[in-house]
């Protein structure tokens, strides 16, 4: 037993008093008896030892009652189950991420979760809150009450490592009680291995009554014709018992198609015609699950005529120019020794074809020109240097030029999961009429393979970063090689090759993807580029690249939508944002990955249990009860004991 103010406790000397005046009444007489009165020596006996009794029964009652006084002031009490923790201090950890939008038996995941916090949060208690992106510290639930009320879903994904980040860096020299409140979607076990070795976890899992979800995934060109765009809508369904579900797309806020879609399976697939011009509008669906993946945001600008240059023999040329033709193409071809070098930073696609020799010059041209967004093909000459044309390939990714070698082999595979054939191919052929080549070089590296020899070599490799791409092809093509310029495939290969980042197809970024976007205008020295619509504004980070601006968004915007991009007052383009759909599957969360951890169905049996297993035993209470009760015995002692 522990006191808190065991001081007290010296007053029980002041139980002394009554025991002295009680034994100050028991003082002995020297007795006299008359003769008148000494009938009365009985009854004198007995009640003498009568009133003896009541005396000692009274100073006994006394004592207690006084002890008990006493003692309740000292308020005793016995250490709680868990009083080293009693210190702790609180962290809350909101999941605010899009998955929440699910129903359970009381509303929204999150809505519901906010309302439990602003009922059960004790008044004088004081925690930090974090959400997915903001933190709030050393506050309490009266404090941080009308945030809670309009705290709004975040675009970003639920990262538990990320937020512990965050808490760690403000550290503490006491231990943490980290209460993590989320549907546990995107939790994972490296995530939990995060969490600090002095903190005391506890997980609050709420729970969805359903699981099916509808969400629209992507939206991209199939096909272009002179006046119309065939459009592909993908559409992913999760749960069960998915009927059907009725979609639509907007033109700005102008119906252009409706239809209802049976979904049949996981994955579906929709054809919709749009006119072919510049499109800023959303694909839109109605389930009645998450809300924030029905509707998709895309632009599609006027098409602009990509600017390609190749540079090589006029002869070996002329089957580009019948692929670039001058509907869509501005397409030109200069031999090496005539190459107006000035004139490269205006071309979105080069061709190297068939140098014999890279000048040193040019290597360092098309360096910059591939890291200002340009795309780079290379094919090679039966004539060049392996080791010098590995080094200068070797400034744009790991690929690596090895001997050449006259065997015949048969171009028989084709990656159709590469991004350079989106949309070409209805379904995957393997029984087409493969071209060959008579010689080539061996490309090793680590980049995907677009098309592969029948012995899985690489015959056309594929170099990307965020801005731009580079092509390598590892044979000669021209006609004495290779037949390849009769195989049908060669248009669009070389087609998709100068389309690819040229912003002429669907225009729908990510929020949070870092990957940068280029647009094509040119800047005053202290010019800026501002992305706004009529709900938000913003500035991107961005970099001058001579007729070009690369930017780059990060977090930006905060809510999706579509948007315009201004220099100064003149619109430039028109972009579109979306949010991230890895919070759409419902039935990602592991319901065995938190078998180890403390976890409840609601955050006020967490505070209970905190409360219940910290609070010591207090036993002031109780000596209070026992002091009213010698009080009362010693009042009935004195009034029914004679």
């Amino acid at each position: 037993m522990h006191f808190k103010h065991p001081e007290i406790l010296y007053f029980l000397f002041l139980l002394l008093i009554p025991i002295l005046v009680h034994l100050f009444q028991f003082r002995k007489f020297k007795k006299e008896y008359f003769t008148n009165v000494q009938f009365l020596k009985s009854i004198l006996i007995q009640t003498r030892k009568s009133s003896q009794l009541k005396k000692w029964l009274l100073l006994a009652c006394r004592l207690l009652l006084f002890t008990c006084l006493i003692l309740a002031f000292a308020q005793p009490f016995f250490d709680a189950k868990d009083h080293k923790n009693s210190a702790n201090e609180m962290y809350i950890i909101l999941d605010n991420s899009f998955s929440m939008q699910a129903k359970g038996k009381k509303g929204e995941l999150l809505k519901r979760a906010v309302q439990e916090l602003l009922e059960t949060t004790p008044e004088n208690k004081n925690f930090s809150l974090l959400t997915n992106t903001e933190s709030y510290w050393n506050t309490d639930i009266k404090s941080i009450r009308s945030t809670l009320q309009n705290l709004k879903y975040s675009a970003i994904s639920f990262d538990l490592k990320a937020i512990l980040a965050r808490i760690n860096s403000n550290p503490t020299k006491t231990k943490k009680d980290i209460i993590i409140i989320t549907d546990a979607i995107g939790l994972n076990s490296k995530q939990l291995k995060s969490l600090p070795k002095d903190a005391v976890p506890y997980f609050v899992i709420p729970k969805s009554e359903q699981k099916n979800n509808v969400a629209v995934d992507s939206v991209y060109i199939d096909e272009t014709t002179d006046n119309f765009y065939d459009i592909n809508v993908n559409l992913s369904c999760t749960g069960k018992d998915i009927k059907s579900v009725p979609i639509a797309i907007y033109d700005q806020d102008k119906l252009i198609a409706k239809t209802v879609s049976n979904l049949d399976s996981p994955k579906k697939s929709l054809h919709f015609n749009i006119p072919k011009q510049a499109f800023n509008g959303y694909v839109s669906i109605s389930d009645n699950s998450l809300a924030y993946d029905n509707n998709y945001y895309f632009s599609i600008s006027e098409t602009k005529k990509p600017n390609v240059i190749s540079i090589g023999e006029s002869q070996k040329s002329n089957f580009l120019q019948r692929i670039y033709t001058a509907d869509e193409f501005n397409y030109s071809n200069s031999e090496l020794s005539s190459l107006n070098y000035n004139n490269l930073e205006k071309q979105d696609v080069i061709i190297l074809n068939e140098l014999e020799e890279i000048p040193q010059a040019l290597q360092i041209t098309l360096k910059d020109f591939v890291q200002k967004g340009g795309n780079l093909i290379v094919i090679p000459n039966a004539k060049s240097d392996a080791k010098t044309l590995s080094a200068f390939l070797m400034h744009f990714g790991n690929i690596q030029i090895k001997s050449y070698t006259t065997t015949e082999k048969l171009i028989s595979k084709i990656n159709f999961s590469h991004p350079l054939f989106s949309g070409v191919f209805e379904n995957q052929i393997s029984n087409f009429q493969y071209p060959m080549t008579k010689a080539s070089f061996g490309i090793s590296g680590s980049n995907p393979a677009v098309l592969s020899f029948n012995d899985d070599s690489p015959f056309l490799s594929a170099i990307s970063n965020p801005v731009s791409a580079i092509y390598v092809f590892s044979a000669p093509i021209n006609t004495e090689n290779s037949n390849f310029q009769q195989s049908p495939i060669i248009v669009p290969v070389f087609y998709k090759m100068a389309q690819f980042n040229q912003n002429n197809g669907v225009n729908a970024l990510t929020i949070g993807n870092s990957n940068p976007y280029i647009v094509d205008t040119s800047l005053a020295k202290d010019g800026i580029l501002e992305v706004k619509n009529t709900k938000e504004q913003f500035i991107p980070v961005q970099q001058i690249l001579n007729t070009k601006v690369k930017m780059t968004f990060n977090d930006l915007p905060q809510e999706a939508g579509n948007f315009e991009i201004y220099n100064q007052k003149q619109i430039i383009e028109n972009i579109s944002f979306n949010y991230n759909r890895s919070e759409s599957n419902l039935n990602q969360a592991d319901e065995n990955l938190l078998s180890d951890y403390n976890t409840a169905n609601s955050i006020e049996t967490i505070f209970h249990d905190i409360q219940s297993n910290r609070m010591d035993n207090q036993l002031w209470k109780w000596f209070v009860i026992f002091a009213l009760l010698f009080l009362l015995c010693e009042m009935a002692i004195i009034k029914f004991l004679k």
